[in-house]
């Protein structure tokens, strides 16, 4: 594995509503400029789905260099395909350890885990869950992008399911990243379900909401 050249991650954690040992870990990764707090009060919410789950948001391992606050999972300065793909292989090198930790922390199975991102969060976690030794039970993708899919065949590891959401009035990260994302995933043989939300912004909805507890039922199901 390689070595870490920044800080370890941590962040808010919340349930299991239910009480008592998680089953489950549900591993929710923020957007550029946010930091987990912006996520973590999604999991309220999907644990209607998954009661026995604990969430995590991690805040990214760098400082936002576009503002005074927020953390990134890489910088934006230089938006070129071959450092943006750097840029998400460096932030695996974060991301991984990191959900190792916690399903060993929290006595869970390899396996008893998703992700779920938002924007360049969902950028992360789609980059990352792909190649992980071993699959998320899901993957959901609100806001995002394939990163380097041209690499995705000969380092894709599993197949597990992935959810993309998008707002089709995103003026952030355009629609069509999610287009392109879907049909590359299809052609790499990904089960993908996505849904492209009319009159949405860069952010997420109750249609986001609804489809994401679902996704997140069926993988653990």
């Amino acid at each position: 594995m390689p070595e870490l050249d920044g800080p370890q991650l941590d962040g808010p954690r919340w349930g299991p509503a239910a009480g008592g040992k998680p089953r489950q870990l549900v591993v929710l990764c923020h957007g550029l400029g946010a930091d987990g707090y912006d996520l973590i009060d999604l999991a309220p919410t999907w644990a209607h789905a998954l009661p026995n789950a604990a969430f995590v948001a991690p805040d990214a391992p760098d400082p936002c260099d576009l503002g005074p606050t927020g953390r990134q999972w890489w910088s934006v300065a230089d938006r070129s395909p071959p450092v943006v793909e750097a840029g998400a292989r460096r932030a695996a090198t974060f991301l991984n350890p990191f959900i190792d930790a916690e399903l060993m922390r929290l006595g869970l199975a390899p396996d008893a885990y998703a992700l779920m991102g938002f924007s360049q969060g969902a950028m992360t976690v789609l980059f990352t869950g792909l190649r992980r030794a071993t699959a998320p039970r899901a993957i959901l993708a609100f806001s995002g992008a394939l990163i380097a899919p041209g690499s995705l065949a000969a380092e894709l590891t599993h197949r597990p399911p992935v959810l993309l959401v998008h707002g089709e009035a995103d003026e952030v990260v355009p629609v069509e990243r999610s287009r392109e994302a879907e049909a590359a995933l299809l052609a790499a043989g990904v089960p993908v379900e996505a849904a492209y939300v009319p009159r949405l912004g860069h952010g997420i909805d109750d249609t986001g909401l609804a489809l994401g507890a679902l996704t997140l039922q069926r993988g653990f199901a």
